[in-house]
């Protein structure tokens, strides 16, 4: 068995590889239109603009129903069918708490956006064989590899 640290995606060409790879993208922490200048919200927008499936996932606003008309869902493992990345936007301590739903939901990759890292998460999510980026935006990310 590979040793569990291949799945901490820090190379530029393994960013670069799962970046070009992206086709549907499950957003944990996704905010509202009422919240567009956000992160939690533009980032998600422009990968639906960049032709990505965006799948919201919202930690808050127990009334929203669709985000970026989407459908919206509780938990990342209650989306159906496969996510290539669980795109996170959750505090550094927050994170630990969702590590029960992304390993439930087995998602390709899980990407903590810029300022989030907890390397225990990290570290169980890929030993569990998830591919795990912390520390970076996949807005920036994609802007830079999708157009090389």
């Amino acid at each position: 068995m590979a040793d569990w640290r291949s799945n901490l995606v820090e190379l530029e060409d393994d960013v670069a590889a799962l970046v070009r790879g992206l086709r549907r993208v499950a957003v944990l922490g996704i905010k509202t239109e009422a919240q567009s200048g956000q992160p939690a919200f533009y980032v998600p927008e422009y990968l639906m603009r960049a032709g990505l499936e965006v799948v919201p996932v919202p930690v808050f606003y127990p009334e929203v129903t669709t985000i970026l008309g989407q459908s919206v869902y509780r938990r990342v493992a209650d989306v159906p069918g496969p996510i290539d990345v669980a795109n996170v936007f959750r505090r550094p301590a927050d994170v630990p708490a969702h590590l029960d739903d992304l390993l439930a939901a087995k998602p390709r990759a899980v990407w903590l956006q810029s300022g989030i890292r907890h390397d225990e998460t990290a570290e169980a999510l890929a030993r569990a064989g998830i591919r795990v980026v912390q520390d970076r935006c996949l807005m920036v990310d994609h802007q830079f590899y999708s157009r090389r």
